[in-house]
């Protein structure tokens, strides 16, 4: 009869299995609930603009533009049959009950509405309802509307159509994602632990914490917001979490199994260290994630959600299940799979085989570096330095339609419209609302601030209830259009604009108009004035969010090594790592440098203005995570090793190739996450890899030796007393270590 102590593994991985059901089964139905943007802060001047044109006005700007265009042996939009088909689009749309309003050049006959070739026409589309409500009826309207009808070649974007789009990418991206990550982590785990069943605990553990996360996530639909791009974000990165802390437990479960432990001894062991450094890595990382919810936008919220949930499913998972599995497993977790010849085990204890003087090739590195350490750490430092250099040339947007696949029907669109259409002045003008302003009764005042507007730089031409104006050139309005910028809530005017509609140019605008004296209070919107606030929110929140990081990681980091000067370099030293990795998305992304090897991607010649701060978020502390376990390692050596600098050599020839592992299977699960047509998961997929690459090998590997060794003793010092009880070391390693020549030497505490 088995003991209640040998049932325990059982009842855990049975509540696991129960658990992991559940939040499958309910995470199942997130996708139908997210959103697929949230740039723009809802309590912003340009939010609340764009929802009191969209609700009171009949002529505000479109959510949907089909671009029609002539083909084979129709000449003109203006043909017979061409019309005719327009005309029968313009019904079909009409009779959908998403629709609100149809204009188009067949109707109003405005010239604006057609190329100067007369090949191509456009159809502005209005949608009812909020913008989640415009984005699902988009998705079902522009997969009918876009194609060949007749004579006319019809292509589709605008807001609504875009973000549709970016619905749709992502949920294909997400599945692609994962079934490129799952095998090709399986197979790197399979050659780390030479064992198949151990490269599949990993595998386990990190889809119990994306179920987990997508659980999480759907529940918080219920409550808020939540962006499309957080489930593909926290899928990468719990599996990557995953990985990362059950290589650290497996590694060290075998190292101490190695050393001739009983299983039971040997997992206790694995707990009591690496479990404690998985523990304080998790909370770096949820507390970095944390930093993120100072900002109003929801996709940065969204995105903090995710992660916080799958990394505290996946150090859970590691802590609990994944010792559970090692206990009902035993001695099979070891065995040698069909496709490994021989047993292999991850070198990282003084047990795992003769080598000269106890040290592995990362050990014998540490201990080059230190004896040129002030050499090592200008140079590497310097390599740095050098690739951050191109973000002191970045340029600040915001993602438009070009970011969408050349081959999708946005994209075709609009770059139709680029090229035949004057952009800022049909579908995106710059937008300035009046409420509760009467037309009527203060036409002079109108008249003398539209003049007033269509005098500013970049202005091209001014459209209101009162006429169009041209560098202060007043044209009174012909028909019904002066109808068409006033209603009982107030009245407003259409800013046509050059050039892209999220340019500097544009947002320099928005600034000059919301300062510019006005008969009413007014609110400004558009392109530009959408950058603006997006830009102002961030950057009145930015010192927060690095505020908030920098010391709970720093704080997080002192709780571990309890050495003040040690926590301050290693955060110092990840900082230095990130700011290597913006620098080189500014040369790819920004600049186009290396496009062709990531596929390809449109090169706008700017930089989502949310990209820094979002990849800060992730990557600071996942960067943190392998400190972490460096940190743990060093320390715990420490209390052994005869001396500070053979505490650095032996906790980096402990952990530099589980790390580097780790950061390699990471770096795969976010290569395929960049394999995504959206760009956005495209720069978060490469800005993470490398971000961790580089972190694992050159600053972990080089630097932090390097700086530890030129620090000396102050690095160890410590203002609290040593605690009275020694610190818990396995039962295999309580004996003390010999030197690196095999002779015990005295400890050099400070």
């Amino acid at each position: 009869m088995r003991s209640p102590r040998c049932r325990v593994p059982w009842v855990i991985l049975a509540l696991a299995a129960g658990l992991a059901a559940t939040c499958a089964w309910f995470g199942a139905a997130v996708d139908g609930r997210l959103s697929p943007g949230g740039v723009v802060p809802a309590a912003t001047e340009a939010a609340r603009a764009d929802r009191l044109l969209r609700e009171g006005f009949a002529s505000a700007p479109p959510h949907l533009v089909l671009v029609t265009r002539v083909s084979g042996a129709t000449r003109s939009v203006e043909d017979r049959a061409a019309a005719a088909e327009g005309d029968r689009l313009v019904r079909q749309l009409s009779a959908d009950r998403s629709v609100a309003q149809v204009v188009s050049y067949w109707q109003a006959k405005a010239p604006s509405l057609r190329s100067a070739d007369r090949r191509s026409a456009l159809v502005l589309v209005r949608l009812h309802g909020r913008e989640q409500e415009a984005t699902a009826a988009a998705g079902r309207l522009v997969p009918r509307m876009a194609g060949r009808h007749g004579p006319l070649q019809v292509e589709v974007t605008g807001e609504a159509a875009s973000r549709a789009e970016a619905l749709r990418l992502a949920g294909r991206d997400q599945i692609r994602a994962e079934l490129l990550a799952l095998p090709l982590t399986a197979l790197l785990l399979l050659v780390v632990f030479g064992s198949a069943l151990a490269a599949l605990l990993p595998v386990a553990v990190g889809v119990l914490a994306v179920l987990g996360a997508q659980a999480v996530l759907r529940l918080l639909t219920f409550c808020t917001e939540v962006a499309v791009s957080a489930t593909n974000i926290s899928s990468a990165l719990g599996f990557a979490l995953a990985v990362d802390y059950s290589l650290f437990l497996l590694a060290r479960y075998q190292e101490e199994a190695a050393a001739g432990a009983e299983p039971g001894a040997a997992l206790r062991a694995a707990l009591r260290t690496a479990g404690r450094a998985v523990l304080f890595s998790a909370g770096m990382v949820i507390l970095s994630l944390a930093s993120l919810l100072v900002f109003p936008h929801t996709i940065l919220r969204s995105i903090a959600y995710g992660g916080i949930a799958v990394t505290a499913f996946a150090a859970l998972a590691g802590l609990v299940v994944l010792p559970a599995l090692l206990t009902v497993l035993g001695p099979r977790v070891h065995r040698p799979g069909v496709l490994t010849r021989r047993r292999r085990r991850i070198r990282t204890g003084p047990h795992s085989g003769s080598r000269a003087a106890g040290l592995g090739r990362w050990g014998r590195m540490a201990r080059a570096v230190q004896r040129r350490p002030g050499l090592v750490a200008v140079s590497v430092t310097a390599v740095l330095l050098l690739l951050a250099t191109p973000f002191t040339r970045v340029q600040i947007g915001l993602f438009d339609d070009r970011v969408q696949p050349a081959s999708s029907t946005v994209a075709k669109a609009g770059t139709v419209l680029r090229h035949d259409y004057r952009l800022g002045a049909v579908i995106t003008p710059a937008t300035v609302v009046l409420p509760h302003f009467d037309p009527r009764q203060h036409a002079a005042e109108l008249d003398a601030y539209a003049r007033r507007v269509s005098l500013q730089k970049s202005v091209e031409r001014v459209e209101t209830a009162t006429g169009s104006y041209t560098r202060g050139v007043h044209t009174p309005p012909a028909g019904t259009a002066a109808s068409a910028f006033a209603s009982p809530r107030g009245v407003w005017l259409a800013v046509a604009t050059p050039g892209e509609p999220y340019s500097p140019a544009n947002r320099d605008l928005a600034r000059t108009l919301r300062g510019l004296p006005a008969p009413a209070p007014v609110l400004v919107g558009g392109p530009g004035a959408v950058l603006d606030d997006v830009q102002r929110a961030l950057l009145s929140r930015l010192p927060w969010c690095l505020l908030l990081a920098g010391a709970t990681l720093l704080s997080l980091t002192l709780l571990l090594t309890r050495r003040p000067v040690m926590a301050l370099t290693a955060l110092l030293l990840n900082a230095l790592s990130l700011a290597a990795s913006f620098g080189a998305l500014v040369f790819v992304f920004q600049e186009g440098h290396l496009a062709g090897l990531l596929g390809g991607f449109p090169v706008t010649g700017t930089t989502d203005v949310l990209m820094p701060a979002l990849i800060f978020g992730i990557a600071f502390g996942l960067s943190m995570d392998y400190e972490i376990f460096l940190l743990a390692r060093v320390c715990e050596e420490y209390e052994r090793a005869p001396d500070a600098a053979t505490a650095v050599v032996r906790g980096l020839d402990r952990t530099a190739r589980l790390f580097t592992w780790a950061a390699l299977t990471l770096a795969v699960v976010m290569a395929a996450l960049a394999t995504s047509d959206l760009v956005m998961l495209k720069i978060i997929g490469v800005g993470l890899a490398l971000a961790v690459l580089l972190d694992a090998t050159v600053v972990r590997g080089l630097l932090a030796p390097a700086v530890l060794a030129l620090a000396g003793r102050v690095a160890w010092w410590s203002p609290w007393p040593r605690p009275s009880a020694p610190v818990p070391q396995p039962l295999t390693q309580r004996r003390p270590l010999a030197g690196p020549a095999g002779t015990k030497h005295p400890r050099s505490d400070p």
